[in-house]
């Protein structure tokens, strides 16, 4: 659906638009259901991994007509399939690529040892992995893609949880510097690393202009080191 919304939107593509998309997941219900005990959030159970060699290829090819293209410029592997070897998964990426089906490959929620996998059998460009204020676990990842060359996109950029309440770090230094807790979070992630490349998302043009303005948000180091050390 997503992919057919861009076409409509900004299809012809002009030279300067790059296009990336993700395959590896599927969707088996509603992400919260109700039993006898109540609204239950099924989470990952919601969305199972999917990494059979077939089964990417035709997302692929289904992806080039949504878009309407004859290349994807950067296709990511959604999820690693636990069920299906790694190398199946990444080789079948690789295939698409040397068909010119695919420019560059990225990963998705994926350890070090994984990317090292991966880089074994084809050049990775991009890890797209959970990190933020709040959530650190991928940091010995950004670490790597960082050394690497790496381009690091983490998602949910702006969560901030208690280090934006009212007095708190985020809110502190958002007031100091004008601008909200989401221009905070999106500049101390800017500010760990050349390769981050934060996608934060937005349903309104007024706070995609905010997140964009992160990106000239200059905190001191004092204030990074505050933040880096508050979670």
């Amino acid at each position: 659906m997503s992919e057919e919304i861009i076409r409509e939107a900004i299809h012809p593509y002009g030279d300067d638009v790059l296009i990336a998309t993700k395959a590896g997941l599927t969707r088996n219900g509603p992400d919260v259901i109700r039993t006898d005990e109540g609204l239950v959030r099924l989470g990952p159970a919601a969305w199972p991994p999917v990494g059979r060699p077939e089964y990417l290829r035709q997302q692929a090819l289904m992806s080039l007509r949504r878009l309407g293209v004859d290349h994807i410029d950067l296709f990511q592997l959604h999820r690693v399939d636990p069920k299906v070897p790694l190398e199946d998964q990444v080789g079948e990426l690789k295939r698409l690529q040397d068909e010119g089906k695919i420019v560059s490959i990225g990963l998705s929620q994926v350890t070090v040892g994984q990317i090292e996998q991966a880089r074994a059998i084809v050049e990775i460009a991009t890890v797209q992995n959970r990190y933020n204020l709040t959530d650190r676990s991928s940091a010995d990842v950004l670490e790597y893609c960082t050394r690497h060359g790496i381009g690091f996109i983490p998602w949910a950029p702006v969560a901030a949880g208690e280090l934006a309440r009212p007095g708190g770090p985020v809110d502190r230094i958002a007031t100091i510097h004008h601008t909200g807790p989401s221009q905070v979070a999106l500049a101390w992630l800017l500010a760990r690393s050349e390769v981050v490349l934060p996608i934060p998302g937005t349903s309104k043009v007024a706070h995609l202009e905010e997140n964009v303005s992160a990106a000239t948000l200059r905190l001191s180091d004092a204030e990074i080191d505050e933040l880096t050390a508050a979670a």
